[in-house]
């Protein structure tokens, strides 16, 4: 039994004497890195090892042990010390400036300390309490060469050790992005920041929230560089911009910020003109936009916040109409599918059909089937309004008169009366010649709007129709043309009808009174003239 034992512990001493060899003979290499470039002339140090100098390829190769906790690389007077004691395998490359080539990720070199700043403190880490004083000294003075330094150290040795190094340091790189001499140099600033974002939500998460912020960024300063962006490269910031961007909003959905949502609008706008996203996506985006600005309508009271979501709700349909993908057809592939599982939902049926009317597809067959089904499940101020489109388009009169009447008796929200008022003149003064009324609603409309260029233009129109017959004499009919004009000239200052205003207002000077004529009636420029009758309306006498 004894010779036995003895065997066996001799045998154990073999095995522990062969696996502290081959621990002694524990050999770790890799390439060191300077400027993206293999390094030469660095002095590699292993803890509990060998050392050595690399030559022109960077390469180093030096003896170590199982518990070498560390490798420090010296150039000159520059020192790093990568920490290896959690690290698996034996080829640890090593960059200085936490680049490694080829993989555009930054590397941690040097030792880092996953510990916040509380625990840091606690612990009297004097080098992070050192570092971070310095930093946040500078910063406070807006002095970012002086806090680079610094905050350097800290964002590089303690990535978990407060947020504020993230906030300071976009803050920071923004300047020197907006300072930057050349474009090269602001690509490689840009470059820095977005690595920040990255590191950011590594260690703070809020993936969504920070993408967000990233995709601003990115768009920001690649579209605003001055180095000129052929197709090619455009395409591709704009790609990577909305990459961002739309995983920022399914992260984030009703939580999204309000510039976030525009941006994803106007790079899902800017890639259809590209030919690089399909007009299904874009009126997916737009739809998404929507309800998520919608549900953070729903359930806020503030009303600066309810002025914000109403100035991005009008701009980012502005987006969409001038996008080129809200035709008919894509707006009715996208909604047949979703109206046939939620043939119910009023509010769905709501915001489907206004989408459809604003992008004039009230005549096909599912703007007629939603119509009657919502005036069927809700006969609201708003489903008599559709009616009343649906039998316009119908050319049954009276049947959209009647529909008219109900939806401007029922509405009680101004922006969608103003609307029903003035759609109510169109239609009269079109089909019917009805002048008198059709002004009548048209004012009606720009009483609760005053700047209602479309009501501006229509009274205009209606003026210039009825010169033909108002009067005794052609003097009178003419002056009927200085209030068209006025009207147009209103409407000329409104971006949405600036165009036809101008036009219509150039073409109809032309039949002013003249001068001789009206010097006979003792009338000078500048003066008062009241246009009597029914349109009872002065202006100014102009040639």
């Amino acid at each position: 039994m004894k010779a036995v034992f003895r065997i066996s512990l001799l045998m154990a001493s073999l095995v522990l004497a062969a696996v502290t060899t081959i621990q002694a003979q524990r050999i770790i290499k890799g390439t060191v890195y300077r400027e993206g470039k293999p390094a030469a002339g660095v002095t590699v140090e292993a803890h509990r090892g060998g050392s050595m100098m690399t030559s022109f390829d960077g390469k180093y190769e030096i003896e170590a042990d199982a518990k070498t906790k560390w490798i420090r690389f010296t150039f000159i007077n520059e020192s790093e010390r990568m920490d290896i004691s959690d690290k698996q395998g034996d080829v640890f490359d090593f960059a200085f400036d936490g680049k490694l080539p080829g993989n555009g990720e930054e590397t941690e070199s040097g030792d880092v300390i996953l510990k916040s700043a509380e625990e840091l403190i606690r612990e009297q880490d004097r080098d992070f309490m050192n570092e971070l004083s310095l930093y946040n000294e500078f910063y406070k003075q807006d002095n970012i060469e002086s806090a680079m330094p610094h905050w350097k150290k800290v964002y590089t040795t303690y990535p978990k050790s407060t947020l504020n190094i993230y906030i300071h340091g976009s803050n920071m790189y923004e300047k020197l992005i907006e300072k930057a001499a050349t474009p090269e140099e602001k690509g490689k600033l840009i470059d820095e920041l977005m690595k920040l974002y990255d590191k950011r939500t590594k260690y703070f998460g809020e993936k969504g929230y920070v993408l967000g912020r990233k995709a601003t960024a990115w768009l920001k300063y690649k579209l605003d560089n001055d180095r000129a962006l052929d197709n090619g490269d455009l395409k591709e910031t704009l790609k990577k911009g909305y990459d961002w961007l739309n995983e920022s909003v399914t992260e984030r959905g009703n939580e999204s910020e309000l510039p976030v949502l525009v941006l994803l609008m106007q790079t899902s706008r800017s890639l259809f003109k590209l030919g690089e996203l399909p007009k299904e996506t874009v009126v997916k985006n737009y739809d998404t936009c929507n309800s998520i600005l919608n549900a953070t309508l729903d359930k806020t009271t503030d009303a600066e916040t309810v002025k914000n979501i109403g100035d991005v709700q009008a701009y980012i349909e502005d987006i969409f109409g001038t996008s080129g993908a809200a035709d008919c057809e894509a707006l009715v592939n996208i909604f047949t599918p979703q109206y046939e599982s939620k043939k119910d939902d009023v509010e769905f049926i709501k915001t489907m059909l206004r989408r459809l009317g604003n992008a004039n597809c009230d005549e096909t067959p599912l703007f007629s089937e939603a119509t009657e089904k919502l005036y069927e499940l809700e006969p609201s101020a708003e489903a008599a309004f559709n009616m009343a489109r649906r039998f316009v388009k119908r050319d049954d009169a009276e049947r959209a008169k009647n529909y008219y009447q109900q939806a401007m008796e029922q509405e009680t929200d101004n922006e969608l009366l103003a609307k029903y008022y003035y759609e109510y003149a169109l239609f009269i003064y079109a089909k019917e010649h009805a002048l008198q009324e059709a002004r009548t609603y048209a004012k009606k409309a720009m009483d609760i709007k005053s700047d209602y260029c479309e009501a501006l233009m229509l009274i205009g129109d209606i003026y210039v129709a009825a010169s033909r017959s108002f009067g005794s004499d052609d003097f009178e009919k003419s002056t009927v043309f200085w209030l068209a004009v006025d009207y147009y000239e209103r409407a000329r200052s409104n971006p949405d009808c600036a165009v036809d205003a101008s036009k219509k207002a150039k073409d109809y000077r032309k039949y002013f009174p003249n001068k001789e004529e009206a010097f006979f009636r003792s009338l000078q420029e500048g003066q008062t003239y009241k246009v009597g009758g029914w349109i009872n309306e002065s202006t100014k006498v102009r040639f």
